[in-house]
């Protein structure tokens, strides 16, 4: 057991009298999400305890915790979740914990333990595997598992295809889906999510426009009435991936294959040395041979057929040594290319082409957790993709070979990496890597082998992202932590929280807030629930039913009971919460 020498070391020193009653959260983590969700947790002050548990080392991009030392967290370090760090933690009588590391093993080993200090606790974990996490589901009561690069991955794709990616959820009866107004008839509109006005500027959550103040690219909320969601974006894409690919393009791909850069090199220098070696000694020979017997003579020399003559001129002695050494060179040669070609058409025929001959694709670099989701939607949407990951055995590498996707091993920040992946010819540039300095040289790299190139990038601090988004006029740049945290903050509060909306740089979300009794919204008319900018609301059920009104009187009084289901940015739905809850009970 490898445990922090010192019990504790915190950034704020709390009261911890037996009169504080507020809810008290652990959040366990060793990279940017266990940071923003902290921080997302304690922007409402002095109404919850967060005590955070990372390793000693952690990553060094994640902002330093001591930030947060006026917001009421404790920090402490210990490099094993075992139930003695629990414990020193305080997690008995705790409210929930966040199990958020970055290995699937670790956060399921750490949820064992954390049943044996307090078994009536929520649990949230993160896993990329979300079939294990059931495992993590049925050994607690409460339990609520989440993929941060499921959540991540629709905002990537939707950059990268620079369109609406197919987003949708389903409830109370209704399929709702996400796209631009231009591609949704008038009976299908539920609600704007984004509007842009003339200037380029981005409005998230707008009060509605009148109809002639709507713009076709605006993003809307729709009904999805009589066919799947989305399914005008995933047709489009379909078709253009599913043409057949003709028998002769194929093959020239394959004879393309066949002609290994390098080994070409060696034989035409081998050749060239033949051919020079062959015209001198056809000048310097002196036995008056024409050009037919100069050719002649010269093939049989370089398979070493001919005999040493001692007479001959002494340039013609060493023309004939050259050439008898370049002769013994260029037969092995010729069977590498050979050898080398016949693999090379092999692999180029059964993925139907090479990345060297690929165009309108996407060049995806990083097939990590994130990239291989990224990679896993994008495939599924019909687009191609090459990808390029530094290791050979990254996590996506099989299931990219599972779908015929190429991967190049190489450094993604190279000029020669991304021609390879044909950077001319893609539509996008998507960085996923978990190297803020590799993404960010490959972006640049790329931006200077192709101005006009799409280009999208993940870094992990929000903060940085969006300076590096202006400066370098980057197409796209996202934190993963930023756009996952509201989710993670959502479900350690136990709110309803129904699905994530990739939207402008974050987030919004779907959920059901209910009203208590003696709240500030107890009595209050629904339009008091509807906030442009921050919270709208989709519909309503009355306490005790069921049924969901989605055009609701915004005059109707509510009462206690009632479920007011919005879409809505964090901040937003953490102030509506806020209103539904009593005084004294208000959560974060």
């Amino acid at each position: 057991m490898n445990v922090s020498a010192a019990p504790t070391e915190k950034i704020h020193n709390r009261s911890e009298s037996d009169e504080d009653t507020r809810p008290h959260l652990v959040l366990c983590g060793a990279d940017a999400l266990v940071y923003t969700l902290a921080e997302e947790l304690a922007n409402s002050r002095h109404r919850i305890r967060i005590t955070v548990i990372t390793p000693h080392r952690i990553r060094p991009d994640v902002p330093d915790l001591a930030q947060l030392a006026d917001r009421d967290v404790v920090w402490l370090k210990a490099d094993r979740l075992d139930e003695r760090t629990f414990r020193d933690a305080g997690l008995t009588g705790s409210s929930a914990l966040a199990l958020v590391m970055p290995d699937d093993m670790v956060n399921l080993h750490a949820a064992l333990c954390a049943r044996e200090v307090e078994e009536d606790l929520r649990v949230v974990v993160r896993m990329f595997n979300t079939g294990l996490g059931q495992s993590v589901v049925r050994l607690f009561p409460d339990c609520a598992v989440l993929s941060d690069a499921e959540m991540a991955a629709p905002a990537f794709v939707a950059a990268a295809l620079g369109k609406v990616a197919p987003t949708h959820f389903r409830r109370a009866g209704r399929t709702l889906y996400v796209a631009e107004r231009a591609d949704v008839p008038e009976r299908s509109f539920v609600l704007t999510l984004t509007s842009t006005n003339g200037e380029g500027e981005v409005s998230v959550l707008p009060a509605e426009p009148v109809p002639a103040a709507a713009r076709p690219r605006d993003l809307v909320l729709a009904e999805a009435v009589g066919r799947p969601a989305g399914e005008d974006v995933t047709r489009k894409l379909l078709r253009r991936a599913g043409r057949r690919r003709q028998p002769g393009r194929a093959i020239g791909h394959a004879l393309r294959a066949a002609l290994s850069r390098k080994l070409g090199i060696a034989v035409l220098i081998t050749l060239a040395t033949t051919l020079v070696a062959g015209l001198v000694l056809a000048e310097y020979d002196g036995s008056g041979h024409g050009l037919w017997e100069s050719i002649y003579m010269t093939l049989l020399t370089a398979v070493g057929s001919s005999d040493v003559e001692i007479g001959r001129d002494p340039v013609a002695q060493a023309a004939q040594l050259v050439l008898t050494i370049a002769g013994l060179a260029l037969i092995p040669l010729i069977t590498a290319a050979v050898v080398d070609g016949m693999v090379n058409a092999r692999l180029a025929l059964s993925r139907g082409g090479i990345a060297g001959e690929m165009s309108d694709h996407i060049v995806l670099v990083g097939l990590g957790n994130v990239g291989t989701q990224v990679l896993r939607q994008l495939t599924d949407l019909g687009v191609r993709v090459v990808a390029i990951d530094r290791v050979a055995d990254a996590r996506g590498v099989k299931t990219a070979q599972r779908r015929g996707v190429p991967v190049i091993v190489g450094d993604a920040s190279a000029e020669a990496t991304l021609r390879a992946a044909s950077i001319d010819t893609c539509r996008a540039l998507v960085v996923l890597s978990t190297d803020d300095t590799v993404n960010l040289q490959a972006a640049l790299q790329s931006r200077l082998a192709r101005p006009d190139l799409r280009v999208v990038l993940r870094l992990f601090d929000d903060d940085f992202a969006q300076r590096v988004e202006s400066a370098f006029q980057i197409d796209t740049s996202r934190s993963v932590s930023r756009i996952c945290a509201p989710v993670f903050a959502a479900a350690l509060l136990e709110r309803d929280v129904h699905a994530t909306i990739p939207v402008d740089r974050h987030s919004v979300l779907v959920a059901t807030v209910t009203v208590a009794a003696l709240s500030p919204l107890d009595g209050a008319p629904l339009e008091h629930a509807d906030h442009p900018g921050e919270a709208r609301v989709l519909g309503m059920s009355s306490a005790g039913q069921q049924w969901v009104d989605w055009v609701p009187d915004r005059r109707r009084v509510l009462a206690e009971g009632d479920r007011i289901l919005v879409v809505a940015r964090r901040g937003g739905l953490r102030a509506l919460v806020e209103l539904a809850s009593p005084p004294l009970q208000r959560p974060a």
